[in-house]
């Protein structure tokens, strides 16, 4: 997924034109240099191409405060590793001498930049204050106005004009994994000892993996593709620049991936930000399997792994679906469990059930467990039809879908999973009434 970061000097409106961009309204806007202090990033699209954006905080190479200047080294960081860069400048102000810093160290990345001359009030007539920043020397100027969505389309236009066409790869013949997780939890380890090589960096340093890796694997004459993601870390805990830019490249990676496998320290158990990072496969539609990496430390009984199991469930409580296999990637204890969950999931993941045999079983849901009644009227079910896989996704067709409580779509969804299985993957209900 190409990323796209947008840059500038503070106060030029980089955090409204990504909330207009992605649609929502993610960054904290204020009339104020130097509110937005972290790269923010969201996922958009345009002419039928993704790309993440990141917002960035104001680049001010010529000072010595340390919040200003923190900044600017996330917005180099930005820069660096972005495929296109958005340079954002005012209209109102003309060209700054901030602005020719800022130009001159995209010059100097030699990246794709689409010049953006942001709070342009007229589009019926050239404006002579436009021409002036031709001098930037980066392209022709885009005139816009973020506030009002004014000018977007065409910036949008250049900006996909640089994406690199999609390479045309046999990776459907592939299982795309995705190891996922907080740093230092046995990512890059597991992938060394499957490999059974050195192939990627591993030391006891949080956030050595720096990007995305993908490395292909044939086992039992099944093709893989193991990407190794760098770690995810609530924004609280991050401290190092370069892995908090890494948290980007990790939701790309899980969102090219067929199956994710969130690795958790057996240690220190499931916390909220394995959740969190759970989530984003939860989201995204993907097989999920939770590998609790290093059993071999812990001291066991009879009951360890299903006291174990049971705290999952609870802190995953969204995808008590997810396969759950407990290893060490320093020995390879399990290793042979884990590709057999691997290939388990992804089963589920693609599974797809005839129309005869998902309307039995709604039948004898709907008989064995009526919907409640609101205010005198119930629920009924007249059809369901997969319309997808990868998640697989249902249809049904409803008299008001309205009346549908929550509680009773998941019972449904679990009456699903007892007849089909569809073990380690979401499944996504969708229901609409029949008159439409």
């Amino acid at each position: 997924m190409p990323v796209v970061a947008i840059v500038g000097r503070p106060n030029v409106g980089k955090s409204t034109l990504f909330n207009k961009l992605a649609g929502q309204r993610i960054s904290i806007v204020e009339d104020s240099p130097g509110v937005t202090r972290d790269r923010i990033y969201a996922q958009a699209d345009w002419a039928g191409r993704e790309f993440a954006l990141i917002d960035t905080g104001g680049i001010d190479t010529e000072t010595d405060e340390v919040i200003p200047k923190k900044m600017t080294e996330q917005a180099r960081l930005a820069i660096e590793t972005c495929d296109v860069i958005i340079f954002l400048t005012d209209v109102k102000t003309g060209i700054t001498d901030a602005d020719e810093n800022v130009a001159n160290l995209l010059r100097r990345s030699k990246k794709p930049v689409a010049l953006a001359v942001n709070k342009v009030d007229s589009f019926t007539k050239p404006r002579d204050e436009i021409y002036e920043f031709y001098a930037l020397s980066l392209g022709d100027p885009i005139p816009i106005s973020a506030s009002q969505g004014l000018g977007l389309g065409e910036l949008l236009d250049e900006i996909v004009k640089h994406f690199k066409d999609p390479v045309e790869t046999s990776d459907e013949e592939r299982i795309k994994v995705a190891v996922i997780g907080k740093p230092n939890v046995g990512k890059s380890s597991l992938i060394n000892k499957i490999l059974g090589e050195e192939r990627l960096i591993v030391s006891d340093i949080p956030g050595t993996t720096r990007d995305s890796i993908d490395t292909p694997y044939e086992r039992d004459s099944q093709k893989y593709v193991f990407i190794d993601t760098a770690g995810m870390r609530r924004k609280s805990k991050i401290k190092n620049d370069i892995e908090r830019y890494s948290v980007v490249r990790s939701v790309a990676a899980v969102e090219r991936a067929d199956v994710c496998v969130l690795m958790i320290d057996a240690a220190e158990g499931a916390t909220e930000q394995d959740a969190k990072i759970a989530g984003v496969a939860h989201e995204r539609g993907k097989a999920l399997i939770i590998a609790v990496n290093k059993w071999d430390l812990i001291e066991k009984d009879n009951h360890t792994m299903k006291i174990f199991e049971r705290g999952l469930n609870e802190t995953f409580s969204f995808a008590t679906y997810a396969e759950k296999i407990f290893i060490s990637a320093l020995t390879g204890q399990r290793i042979d469990k884990l590709f057999d969950a691997i290939i388990k999931v992804e089963e589920s993941r693609t599974k797809r059930i005839s129309t005869g045999l998902l309307n039995e079983v709604m039948i004898e849901a709907l008989a064995a467990n009526e919907p409640s009644s609101d205010r005198g009227k119930f629920l009924k079910a007249y059809y369901v039809t997969q319309v997808a896989t990868g998640p697989p996704t249902f249809v049904f067709f409803v008299n008001d879908s309205s009346l549908l409580h929550f509680s009773y779509k998941r019972y449904l969804e679990n009456q699903f999973r007892r007849a089909f299985g569809f073990d380690g993957t979401p499944l996504r209900f969708v229901f609409r009434n029949r008159k439409e």
